[in-house]
């Protein structure tokens, strides 16, 4: 919606006159309005799709739907794909749905719901509910409908959400609480422990024959793959050492594992150097435990393990195993035979790949990638043993999740454009065909939305900048222009809805906030993904200098040489590391970033992590460097420049955030009382850093955009100190 601004200079007339003067433009000014523009929650009203699996043996699909905070499990069958509801919550509960499962024989789904526990042990609860919550593994038949309960889970970590079923679909095995638990898929018997293992014990990978479990029992500097007999109830390790291996999986026949094995930790490693983290591919007789090295990177740093996609891209696939390894300087596969030799590159070229799947023939695999398209995501396939990759997507769309069915044919995936949210997809000869597009609410506004421009820049050492550009319909004149900073860093914003639904969220917000008059520059500074390693790892990044600020200065200053932009009402908002930016611009830079929103941001780098003190922090311990890798991360933070923050600020988080500690907020309204800085804030009570309300997110971008309207075009002030 355009903003509409007028100064009228009336004639001493009646009183009546002037009435229906107003009364008409505010009429007139409402149909505008209503014409023109959308809402938050129409722009977010589309339900957002995740975790697309496809049944071994069946023309069955499972993805699951969140539509406005409801969560539930949808199904579709080949060939005519119609979708089907399976469960039927229906509150937007914060409940979140992962580690969705098809039985092979498609007739039953397996998933997990609630989130990760914090630090104190507790699932989050954002709705403040006086019942506490608890993360579970539940099971639904698709015919029923009715999910069955198998057991808790209360995983710790984000995205620990890892269920895998037998090769007959009678059984699932999860990590919960350090070990291993199992149960029957018909919740005939309660989850029970598969047996005691020492450490922190994860990964679980069936044998073919479903009689054995491979998985990482973690040993704090060290790690083991272990194997769980059924019959015998026992425990045997494959080649343990001192080093830190991990990713087990079995050959077809059972007979071998591929696992990766990298270096055993070192204690007081100084924190500022920058050290490469090699790393080799053991292939190991799952009987005797004996192993021997396949395949070893290099020593040098662009040998080192990705840290990117390397546990969804490493498979043992007939007689080859695939990895991805970035020796090149970018993230490619590659495939190797399992009795060792020469590796074989599949992927050649400057783009990097994400998704990975394996063809139900063992022959080939089909991936994500940006080749060809630096800003997007389309569908590729490529031979197990090399040649050229074939294009399976192209053009103006995004493709990603890419799911091949039992037919060995049919290829699915999740799917976006520019002005379309992302959906659950049916690849064609000529393209592609929507799955459940009755789903698709009448009120999402696409044709209002915008498509963003793509942009590039220089920062003042010429590194070349990545940005999407949204300007809003019929600009012509100067007028507030905002940047958006990702989080993570290592994300990609592209040039549509995104794969995440954290981003996906994002580019709706920045879709409204073109619609509501400002134009919206979205940059992907270094020490984001898919430009290259080089791009990504730099050595004064983060808490070791923020030299990725330089972009989103080099982002203004290009902001400030478009007709369509006022140079003085530039302002910045972000989430996460996006919020650190966000908060970095408004202290080093208030005389160019006049307004700020900044989603639970890093504000102190040193009070985080190692700098907490603690025993690395005693004399006699710790990093050699400790004080001075303290310094420079306190150098490299928002606080640093505290005394010069000028401009407003729209402070927004949730109490229970287990990403970025709540305290960050907490310390930084402290300082900026302290310094009479205007700002605002949003607590969300119980709320974690990916927000697991939609009314969380709906609240905060609207309060987002009114802040940046009250500050940039209205001219507001904001109360100072409070």
């Amino acid at each position: 919606m355009k903003t509409i601004s007028a100064s009228f200079q009336l004639q001493p007339i009646a009183h009546l006159a002037r009435f229906f003067f107003c009364a008409t433009f505010a009429l007139f000014a409402s149909r505008i309005a209503t014409a023109q523009g959308f809402s938050v929650e129409q722009v977010m009203s589309s339900p957002f799709p995740d975790n697309l699996t496809a049944a071994a043996r069946a023309p069955r699909i499972a993805w699951a739907f969140d539509a406005k905070g409801v969560r539930n499990v949808w199904t579709a069958d080949a060939l005519d794909f119609a979708a089907r509801q399976v469960t039927h919550y229906s509150e937007d509960d914060g409940m979140a749905l992962a580690s969705l499962r098809l039985t092979p024989d498609g007739r039953t789904v397996v998933y997990s719901r609630g989130s990760e526990l914090n630090s104190a042990g507790e699932v989050a609860d954002p709705t403040s509910n006086v019942t506490k919550p608890n993360q579970q593994v539940w099971a639904v038949d698709v015919d029923k409908g009715e999910p069955r309960y198998l057991g808790d889970l209360d995983c710790t970590r984000e995205g620990c959400e890892d269920i895998e079923l037998s090769p007959d679909g009678t059984t699932a095995v999860w990590a919960a609480r350090g070990q291993l638990w199992v149960a029957p898929v018909s919740g005939a018997a309660p989850a029970h422990p598969v047996a005691f293992v020492r450490g922190e014990n994860d990964s679980p990978q069936w044998s073919p024959d479903g009689t054995e479990i491979a998985f990482v029992s973690q040993r704090g500097d060290h790690s083991f793959i272990a194997i769980y007999n059924f019959g015998q109830e026992s425990i045997r390790y494959l080649a343990p050492s001192v080093d830190r291996d991990g990713m087990p999986r079995w050959s077809a026949d059972g007979k071998q594992i591929a696992f990766v094995r990298i270096h055993g930790l070192e204690e007081r490693l100084p924190l500022l150097q920058v050290r490469s983290n090699p790393w080799g591919i053991y292939i190991a007789d799952a009987s005797s435990g004996e192993a021997r090295a396949i395949w070893r990177s290099t020593e040098d740093l662009i040998g080192s393990l990705p840290n990117l996609t390397e546990n969804k891209s490493f498979h043992f696939v007939g007689n080859r195993i695939v990895f991805a390894s970035e020796q090149d300087g970018w993230n490619h596969l590659y495939s190797i035979p399992a009795t060792g030799g020469a590796a074989t590159l599949l992927t050649p070229g400057e783009f990097e790949v994400e998704d990975v799947a394996v063809s139900r023939d063992a022959r080939s695999l089909t991936f994500s990638s940006n080749q060809d398209d630096i800003d997007r995501r389309h569908l590729w396939r490529v031979k197990i043993d090399g040649g050229k990759p074939e294009a399976l997507s192209k053009g103006q769309t995004m493709e990603w999740s890419p799911v091949e069915l039992a037919d060995g044919r049919t290829i699915v995936c999740l799917g976006s454009t520019a002005t379309s949210p992302a959906m659950p997809y049916r690849l064609t000869s000529s393209g592609r065909e929507m799955i459940a597009a009755s789903q698709l609410p009448a009120e999402f506004p696409s044709a209002q939305l915008v498509v963003p421009k793509q942009v590039t820049f220089p920062a003042e050492d010429g590194l070349i900048i990545h940005g999407q550009l949204f300007v809003p319909r019929g600009r012509t004149s100067a007028g507030p222009a905002l940047l958006f900073m990702h989080g993570g860093s290592r994300r990609q914003m592209m040039l549509g809805f995104h794969y995440m639904q954290y981003y996906h969220n994002a580019y709706a917000e920045n879709q409204y906030l073109a619609s509501r008059g400002f134009v919206v520059l979205s940059v992907n500074y270094r020490t984001g993904i898919m430009y290259g390693r080089a791009f990504r790892e730099r050595e004064k990044g983060g808490s070791r200098g923020a030299e990725e600020y330089q972009d989103i200065f080099a982002a203004a200053k290009y902001l400030q040489t478009l007709p369509i932009v006022d140079a003085k009402k530039i302002g910045l908002w972000g989430g996460s590391y996006g919020g650190f930016l966000t908060a970095l611009g408004l202290a080093r830079n208030s005389d160019i970033f006049k307004a700020g929103v900044d989603f639970h941001g890093v504000h102190d780098w040193s009070a985080r992590g190692i700098f907490r003190g603690g025993p690395g922090g005693q004399e006699g311990g710790g990093p050699p460097d400790r004080v001075e890798a303290m310094r420079l991360a306190f150098e490299s933070s928002p606080n640093a420049s505290i005394k010069t923050w000028k401009s407003p600020v729209l402070l927004i988080q949730g109490d229970d955030d287990r990403n970025v500690d709540f305290s960050q907020m907490v310390d930084l309204v402290q300082r900026l009382r302290e310094q009479k800085v205007p700002f605002g804030q949003i607590v969300f009570p119980d709320e974690i850093h990916d927000f697991l309300l939609w009314r969380s997110w709906v609240r905060g971008y609207k309060v987002g955009a009114d802040f940046f309207d009250r500050v940039l075009v209205k001219g507001e002030s904001i109360e100072t100190g409070n």
